[in-house]
């Protein structure tokens, strides 16, 4: 789920230059670069950046975002207003003045050739980000642990949004007691809770992270909700409803189409299938090479039309609903919940990891701010809903 300030790889150094030329040569370009985005390398404004080693040049000609990034967590540069700097970067499109390094043509190269979200490689995620432990997600989320954009319709309150972003999901799903609904990627059990005991459904929830089947289950005990470490192309059955809330970001481009013909295969024919998913802009096979690496391993933002283009011949779209602007309220109340544990953290994890987990939430929200990202509700059935009216939202 994220931009960063420049795009895979970075620019090509002059060839042939010695170390004490290159310096100064990439202090001007990198300047001049993020001059065009109002933002002053040694400038004193919030958003301006203090460089606190002179070889965050060269590293982030040579390896764009990801070079950006570690040199951000190994404390080679510092800015007081990470949002507005990632914001004023990626609205001023800074990125297209870069090309890819070798090693970026590499990875791109490798994720053409190889399916980066087989069943093995799925679960790397879950073993590198989900489980770094339920306490640490559980000071930064809301009670419910919800891990996803959530609707500040009318609140300024995270937890009241979360709760209103699973009712919305709920009521365009029109779910009725007795239903059956499966729940791909079902996180901590929030939703599958919602559903049971608000709705009166009986929940399979799927996760690929051992520390949210824990979770999950102990929140939904007693109830008729069903929790299963499983990949989604192992899920065998029929259910009335499905619902995929911030999981299509790790099924990757090789796969969309599968995933959504397993759904298919797994809906009632009159039944209804809610797709909640970040999307990007501009169409790309791999996601942004620092995020890659420290943050959601294999994952890959689809567009909005790889999404339909997916679902095109299995299902029809009933509605379609964006609500990327609310991602930026409720990543920067995640931001604020992580830095009350700040000193916690950083005594558990070191002082790179608070860098990085700042930077991931923050650059995310000057993202979806720079309407760089969006995401997208996608309601869908698999032969239409005859005589639907139009959904209205409230």
């Amino acid at each position: 789920m994220t931009a960063g300030v420049l795009t895979q790889g970075g620019a090509r150094a002059a060839a042939g230059r010695g170390s004490a030329r290159k310096a100064p040569r990439a202090e001007q370009i990198v300047t001049e670069l993020f001059a065009e985005a109002d933002i002053e390398v040694g400038g004193v404004r919030p958003c301006d950046i203090r460089v606190n080693n002179p070889k965050f040049y060269q590293r982030v000609l040579a390896d764009g975002t990801l070079g950006f990034g570690e040199a951000y967590m190994e404390g080679w540069w510092d800015c007081d207003d990470l949002e507005e700097l990632c914001y004023r970067a990626i609205r001023s499109r800074i990125h297209t003045r870069f090309r890819p390094n070798f090693r970026a043509l590499v990875e791109i190269s490798l994720s053409l050739l190889l399916n980066l979200q087989t069943r093995t490689r799925a679960r790397v995620v879950g073993r590198r980000h989900y489980d770094l432990g339920n306490d640490f997600f559980g000071v930064m989320l809301d009670p419910a642990m919800q891990y996803s954009c959530a609707y500040f319709h009318n609140t300024t309150d995270l937890a009241t949004a979360q709760e209103l972003k699973m009712e919305l999901v709920c009521r365009k799903l029109g779910l009725t007691p007795g239903m059956r609904v499966l729940d791909i990627g079902c996180g901590w059990g929030g939703l599958a809770r919602h559903m049971a005991a608000n709705h009166g459904c009986e929940v399979v929830g799927i996760t690929i992270s051992k520390e949210q089947k824990r979770h999950a289950e102990a929140v939904c005990a007693g109830l008729p909700v069903e929790i299963r470490m499983q990949d989604y192309r192992d899920v065998e059955g029929k259910f009335d409803r499905i619902s995929c809330v911030g999981m299509f970001e790790h099924v990757g481009p090789k796969n969309h189409r599968a995933f959504m013909q397993a759904a298919g295969g797994l809906l009632g024919g009159d039944g209804l299938f809610l797709l909640h998913t970040i999307t990007a802009n501009e169409a790309s096979r791999v996601c942004d090479r620092w995020i890659s690496k420290y943050i959601f391993a294999n994952s890959a933002l689809p567009t909005a039309s790889r999404v339909l283009q997916a679902a095109e011949g299995l299902f029809v779209v009933e509605d379609l609903h964006n609500l990327g602007q609310y991602y930026v309220p409720t990543l920067r109340a995640w931001e604020a919940g992580f830095m009350r544990s700040y000193a916690d953290f950083r005594a558990q994890f070191g002082e790179e990891f608070v860098r990085m987990w700042r930077l991931y939430l923050l650059s995310c929200a000057g993202a979806f701010r720079a309407r760089s990202l969006q995401v997208f509700q996608f309601l869908l059935s698999p032969h239409g809903v005859e005589g639907a009216e139009p959904l209205r939202i409230q």
